[in-house]
């Protein structure tokens, strides 16, 4: 059954179409961060293991709740490792060292990316597809990759 909901099927099939890639980078950034908690080294092991942590299971809330935005729109949202890969903004290689400074710093940039990327679209959400709801959803994904990113960002001065 069609959602209700105000908002066209057109908008909302474009709405979903970013979102799944939305989701797809909060998969690969969990993956990422669930990675640099397996595989940290170095002196600081013990505080960036429950660090890293805190992290994933933050990206593991953002991942559901952007997954059920989709639903609540009425469509299907990508499940598969495989269409995640697809639609992903970022890479899954790690381009640093096992250290708690290799991975901080591969996190802060996909943060920081992703950061951007729904910065650039909170006005076409409410301005353009007149979907104000996930103009409000991602503003609030904005703000907590934003307070990620500087928790990432404070370890490294």
């Amino acid at each position: 059954m069609e959602p209700g909901i105000g908002i066209t099927p057109e908008n909302r099939l474009e709405v979903s179409h970013i979102l799944n890639a939305i989701l797809a980078d909060e998969f690969l950034l969990y993956t990422k961060t669930k990675n640099a908690h397996w595989n940290v080294e170095g002196i600081d092991f013990h505080s960036k293991h429950l660090f890293f942590e805190v992290q994933f299971k933050q990206l593991d809330e953002i991942v559901d709740s952007v997954a059920e935005r989709i639903r609540s729109l009425g469509h299907y949202a990508p499940a598969t490792l495989k269409s995640f890969l697809e639609l992903t903004h970022f890479s899954e290689r790690l381009h640093e060292l096992n250290n708690s400074d290799g991975f901080i710093k591969e996190l802060l940039s996909d943060h920081e990316g992703l950061i951007i990327h729904l910065r650039e679209n909170i006005d076409h959400f409410a301005n353009g597809l007149k979907d104000y709801g996930t103009s409000d959803f991602i503003t609030g994904l904005l703000e907590t990759h934003e307070k990620m990113a500087w928790m990432l960002r404070s370890h490294l001065k």
